[in-house]
């Protein structure tokens, strides 16, 4: 999301559910409000764990999204979830609990917690105490016992490299009960954190909600105890990945095409060997083939001086497509180009997809399987996915 210094936030998570169980008893949310250049997480951590908890904070999480996208103010839209959610008739508490972070395009965020580990704000690589407002909620229950609930409401105005950090309670007590940390992680995760962004400045929100989760899971021997979730909010100047793809439809274009490919500032990723043939011929680079790198039946990368990632055309991004449509994985050991793309799509915030219109007949085929589809319409899916689900600012120029 840009705001007026043309800085991003980059959000990312990564979630690992209690040993033995299918299903994660937290949920997160997390929606990209493009028209208002707003970024809204969720974070809700249901009661106990399995598909119960995962009920119940899924519930809980998709009612405070759908409330804080309609611009709902902040406390009618806690009254509205706490007058939803059941509580536990012995322990007096709420089924479920929750993290709220709206920050709009000009780095202001409100943020709302309700009984989940304490939001941090990381500025200058260290951890800062967050002054929030505890704020009582009533809920509309005749019962005297269950009417007042306590949240933490705060606002803030982020800055260039901050980052936003928030976890359920899998994190704070796991490693609970060993002799090194024997009422759990607690506070220490937050040097935990300030060691790992001394180590590596500028690493990306996905990979540090990845390191605290994956450490979390260590601390409990690779048994998590707990289900465990974390959330990352950085804010930054945008990363920019390149995607060409197809010749343009007139060869007089060629060396336009070739322009904008050597001038980009990012990444650069190539799809389609007549594309690579016209950037070779307009470059005056050489192209070489690795033939060792078939993987999975996708024809092989190839390698050329100022492109990062080149690899053959329709077929790879057909592929692309189906990863894609699975949605946000914490799994990104897949082998192939596809899978080389994505990882490069993760870690970039504006996608420029440039797309060559000349007609390849060979996509026309009526021998070819249906799925291969012609590939403005297999672009257009890309761009639709990236926005909808991965939360990336994606433009398209057609040439």
């Amino acid at each position: 999301m840009q705001n007026k210094e043309k800085l991003f936030i980059e959000v990312g998570s990564y979630q690992n559910n209690k040993h033995k169980n299918i299903v994660c008893g937290d949920s997160v949310l997390l929606r990209k409000c493009t028209g208002e250049n707003r970024n809204i997480a969720v974070l809700s951590d249901g009661l106990g764990s399995g598909v119960k908890a995962n009920v119940l904070s899924t519930m809980t999480a998709s009612m405070a999204m759908n409330f804080r996208v309609r611009h709902e103010p902040i406390v009618r839209t806690v009254q509205s979830i706490m007058n939803t959610l059941p509580v536990d008739s012995v322990r007096n508490i709420s089924y479920s609990t929750f993290t709220i972070v709206d920050v709009d395009s000009n780095g202001e965020a409100k943020i709302v917690e309700y009984d989940n580990p304490p939001l941090i704000l990381v500025r200058n690589g260290k951890v800062e105490e967050i002054k929030g407002s505890d704020t009582i909620i009533h809920r509309g229950d005749n019962n005297a016992n269950l009417e007042e609930r306590r949240l933490k409401l705060s606002d803030l105005k982020l800055q260039k490299e901050d980052r936003i950090i928030f976890f359920s309670d899998g994190v704070t007590q796991s490693g609970i009960g060993n002799m090194d940390m024997p009422f759990g992680w607690g506070e220490a995760v937050y040097d935990f954190i300030e060691d790992v962004l001394k180590q590596n400045p500028h690493i990306s929100a996905r990979e540090l909600s990845m390191k605290i989760v994956k450490q979390a899971e260590l601390n409990d021997i690779l048994r998590p105890k707990d289900d465990t979730s974390c959330v990352v909010m950085y804010v930054r100047k945008p990363r920019k990945l390149l995607i060409c793809t197809g010749p343009p439809f007139s060869e007089t274009k060629d060396k336009y095409l070739a322009e904008i490919v050597s001038s980009y500032e990012g990444k650069k990723i190539v799809c389609g060997g007549t594309t690579s043939q016209i950037l070779s011929r307009e470059l005056k680079k050489e192209i070489t083939v690795n033939i060792d790198d078939i993987v999975a039946g996708l024809p092989p990368k190839s390698e050329m001086e100022g492109i990062d990632l080149m690899t053959e055309g329709i077929i790879t991004l057909g592929a692309l497509v189906e990863i894609l449509r699975q949605g946000p994985t914490t799994d990104l050991s897949g082998q192939g180009p596809a899978w080389d793309m994505l990882r490069m799509i993760l870690d970039a915030d504006i996608i420029d997809l440039l797309v060559g219109t000349k007609i390849n007949v060979a996509h026309q085929d009526p021998s070819l399987p249906v799925e291969l589809e012609i590939r403005r319409n297999v672009v257009k899916n890309i761009a639709s996915l990236l926005e909808n689900k991965f939360m990336k600012d994606v433009k398209m120029q057609f040439i």
